[in-house]
């Protein structure tokens, strides 16, 4: 629409028909007329201008209608517009001004109100700087106070023990609980502890804690030491539930040495009185105050017998010695080495005791040794009772037999301490000295036996047998051997400790024996020695301590047994005429000068050769049978056949080397016959005056 309106305008005011914007025009005359020119200028221009769009836009709001008022009164009415739009503003920019001129006096003020506040503010601040510095070292030294106050609450929670500690802890009134032993741990742990304070520049905090922490743990363990020994006077040991608490107060009281040992003291002393005053009601059937006691079947009463008298003291002493032992066990090392490591503990916070033990040689604590001990101790009164009862049977008793069982049964029951008590013990060295003083009564009765038996060793047996008193010692011999060999003596050392027994029990009696056969005569002493040997080798061998005895035995059986083949033999030489035959030709050799002398030897001459032979025919036949004879009292007659055996081959070999040389000579008498010029011989072979041959010799003392 504005386009048409300024189309009909221009158009109008020319007096011209409207025209195309694009339909041809003259150049020239555009040229000539400037009205064209500026048309054509309008025309040409571009209304896609902004600029342009909005000014028609304004103009069609504005309503303007396309006539020449308007045309003329348009940039009249538009500057008119113009310049009250520049009076609006130029009023509203002195009401701006004005209100800057009051902003201005106002931002003056507030820049002197804001100078002064400074100014008020430096002052200020120029006077609350020391307190704020204050206030700083003051904020400083709060938190210091507060970690000065956390570290003290630690250190006392830590290192200082309340009122309610101390008297759990020091307080006789105060059970011995699971408290008193959790304070304890905890005051030894502070005393440890204290080591570290002493460590530091000020020593003096750690000193003073350690003093007082000392001196309640000197309290608790006095505490301790009385409360234990109250409970050691009620404590029954048959219980097999001891107090779990006893146990643990041992333990820990460990870590005093000297307090500890001043408690086993006054425990053994306690126990020892008990054991004694049940040994007493176990002899009596009586307690010491009188009671009686049916329950107890007493030894003095029910033991007639001797031994077992001895048997049941020891067995009963043994008994309690077990149940002691046992006992001690559960209170001292059922838990290990829990008294040792205590002990040893209490020996580092007690030099001065460790010195003293150093010096005196003590070394670490042994809780078996010290368990040994301490057993021993209790039973030391039933020890004292026992030597003194057992000694009373000893000296009191005169039979060599009973004496010797009783020694035995101490040696065994020796053996058996020693093995449950060690080495070293009063209860030991009791048995010990019980058992030497058996054997001095043994070897005295003994001694006293062998010479009551003086005046028999005199007569001489007729049968050449073993004497009677040489078989009651064999008995009484057997007898104790029998019960030695029930004894616990070692393997290795069994047959030599039975040697001294040997020397007052067996060779008394065989040196007597020995005396006997001296005054018989050769083959009966003899007899009589093997006799009495054999019968001695007999009751030792079945034993195995006796093995060396027995040899020597056996050796002597042989060198009597050798003369009496000597003997044996001689009776065959002598008796058979056949000794003088091998003395005159013992001097030969087998030369042939020696072997040709034979036949002019005096003993090879015909009648005394002729005379030999016979004398030997008439004792063959009953040759064995004589010399069995001889050894008829000889109580072995295996040993007897093989003496004569032995005699007669003996006597064989000889009639052999006899007979050898006579067939020699022979020969060499018929060689020279041969070789003389006459054919008659002269004489006669010795073989035919001695015709008895080696062999026949042999089978008729076969």
């Amino acid at each position: 629409m504005t386009t048409d309106y300024f189309l009909t305008r221009k158009l109008s005011g020319l007096g011209e028909s409207p025209i195309s914007p694009t339909s041809p025009t003259n150049p020239q005359a555009l040229r000539s007329n400037p009205l064209a020119a500026k048309v054509t200028s309008v025309l040409s221009a571009s209304y896609a201008d902004s600029d342009v769009r909005d000014a028609l836009g304004l103009l069609d709001k504005r309503g303007v209608e396309n006539n020449a008022e308007t045309r003329r009164q348009l940039r009249l009415d538009v500057q008119k517009e113009v310049i009250e739009s520049n009076g609006d503003i130029i009023r509203e920019f002195g009401r701006v001004a004005e209100q800057l001129k009051r902003i201005g006096l106002t931002i003056a003020s507030l820049n002197e109100g804001c100078e002064e506040m400074k100014k008020h503010i430096q002052s200020a601040h120029q006077e609350t700087a020391p307190v704020l510095q204050e206030a700083s070292e003051l904020m400083k030294q709060k938190n210091q106070v507060e970690s000065k106050q956390q570290l003290l609450k630690a250190f006392n929670t830590h290192f200082v023990m309340s009122d309610n500690d101390i008297a759990s802890l020091t307080s006789t009134a105060e059970p011995v609980d699971d408290k008193f032993f959790s304070v304890l741990a905890r005051a030894k742990k502070i005393q440890n502890d204290c080591e570290i304070l002493l460590g530091t520049e000020n020593q003096r905090l750690g000193l003073e804690i350690m003093e007082q922490t000392s001196k309640n743990l000197n309290g608790a363990f006095q505490k301790l030491y009385r409360w234990i020994q109250r409970e050691f006077k009620t404590l029954n040991l048959e219980n097999p539930q001891i107090s779990s608490s006893i146990r643990r107060a041992l333990r820990v009281l460990a870590e005093r040495p000297s307090l500890f040992q001043s408690c086993l003291d006054f425990f053994a002393e306690a126990r020892e009185h008990v054991l004694s005053d049940a040994f007493y009601t176990a002899l009596t059937g009586t307690s010491v105050t009188g009671e009686e006691d049916r329950s107890v079947k007493p030894i003095e009463l029910v033991a007639h017998d001797t031994l077992r008298y001895v048997g049941d003291m020891l067995a009963w002493t043994h008994s309690a010695t077990v149940s002691e032992r046992e006992a001690l066990e559960v209170l001292f090392i059922s838990e290990g080495d829990e008294i040792a490591k205590g002990i040893q503990a209490g020996r580092e916070n007690e030099p001065w005791n460790r010195i003293a033990e150093d010096e005196e040689g003590a070394s670490s604590f042994d809780g078996l040794k010290a368990l040994n001990e301490l057993v021993d101790r209790d039973v030391a009164g039933v020890a004292r009772v026992l030597r003194q009862r057992i000694g009373q049977v000893i000296q009191t008793h005169e039979e060599t037999i009973m004496a010797y069982r009783i020694a035995n049964l101490l040696n065994f029951y020796r053996v058996t301490f020693s093995k449950l008590l060690g080495d070293d013990s009063v209860l030991l060295d009791s048995l010990t000295n019980l058992e030497e003083s058996a054997l001095k009564q043994f070897r005295a009765l003994m001694r006293d036996h062998v010479a009551g038996l003086q005046a028999d060793t005199q007569v001489s047996p007729a049968d050449l047998g073993p004497p009677d008193f040489l078989q009651d010692g064999l008995k009484q011999l057997t007898a104790i051997m029998k019960t030695y060999e029930t004894s616990f003596t070692s393997i290795d050392t069994r047959e030599k400790d039975f040697q001294p027994i040997l020397a007052e029990a067996f060779d008394p009696f065989m040196k007597a024996s020995g005396s006997i056969s001296e005054d018989f005569e050769t083959p009966e002493s003899e007899i009589f020695a093997i006799n009495c040997l054999l019968a001695a080798r007999n009751i030792l061998a079945p034993f195995d301590f006796t093995t060396g005895r027995v040899t020597k035995i056996q050796e002597n059986i042989e060198d009597h047994a050798t003369r009496l083949i000597e003997h044996q033999y001689s009776f065959f030489r002598n008796n058979s005429a056949l000794q003088p035959l091998i003395q005159a030709l013992a001097p030969l050799s087998d030369s042939r000068e020696d072997l040709k002398s034979i036949r002019n030897m005096e003993t090879f001459q015909p009648d005394t050769l002729t005379q030999a032979s016979q004398t030997l025919d008439d004792f063959l036949p009953s040759a064995l049978m004589d010399a069995m004879e001889n050894l008829k009292h000889l109580q072995s007659s295996k040993l007897a056949r093989e003496i004569t055996e032995e005699a007669a081959e003996r006597f064989c070999d000889d009639f052999e080397q006899v007979e050898e040389k006579l067939i020699a000579a022979d020969e060499i008498w018929e060689q020279e016959q041969e070789q003389s010029e006459g054919t008659t011989a002269e004489g006669v072979s010795l073989r035919e005056l001695f015709p008895r041959t080696s062999g026949e010799i042999r089978v008729l003392l076969s």
